[in-house]
């Protein structure tokens, strides 16, 4: 449904890129078909992780989905990009669907992310952040008044434990002490 659903809310509105990642590959074949179809002027951007571009190194996946592809290492960027090219991902990738592959580090994925729960308001995970980082590399490039849709795939919630956090103390600060007070109802002191 997330290709006709894109397709509706760009009805009357330009939509020059689409930007998304791959885990299964099930969003980014599916909807990519449907806006292929309909708009065949939408560029359709994948993204991967930089250094497990299994796509992009053009290399194919063996046979057997229970080996790993040559080209994948681990990486921080969960959901995207398991060891292998999932059939599903591998469909799109056969029927030409993306116009380009955009690399994006696990460190810009965090970055990313963070700046946008921080700036935003927009808690979401480490994927969110790498799909959001792969739009803004587009959108450094792209011609003035482009418009460039990427979906947030997640939410930061699942990621808690995760190198995401790993800089968050787990003590408030004097700040957040400030805050938690200025809400008396809600009040979580320690």
């Amino acid at each position: 449904t997330t290709g006709p659903e894109i397709l509706s809310d760009f009805a009357s509105l330009p939509l020059d890129y689409w930007v998304t990642g791959y885990g299964t590959g099930g969003t980014f074949t599916g909807a990519g078909k449907v806006i292929k179809q309909a708009r065949p002027d939408t560029k359709i951007v994948l993204s991967e992780p930089a250094n497990a571009a299994l796509v992009s190194s053009k290399i194919p996946q063996p046979a057997d989905e229970k080996e790993s592809h040559p080209s994948w290492e681990p990486h921080p960027i969960q959901g995207w990009t398991p060891d292998f090219i999932p059939k599903v991902a591998q469909e799109g990738v056969d029927l030409k669907l993306f116009d380009e592959i955009v690399p994006v580090t696990g460190e810009e994925a965090i970055s990313v992310s963070k700046d946008l729960a921080s700036k935003e308001g927009i808690f979401t995970g480490i994927s969110g952040g790498a799909t959001a980082a792969a739009a803004l590399k587009i959108c450094e490039k792209a011609p003035t008044g482009s418009v460039v849709l990427c979906m947030i795939p997640d939410t930061g919630e699942r990621y808690l434990s995760s190198p995401l956090f790993a800089d968050v103390g787990i003590e408030m600060d004097e700040e957040e002490l400030k805050i938690a007070k200025s809400t008396p109802s809600a009040q979580l002191l320690p």
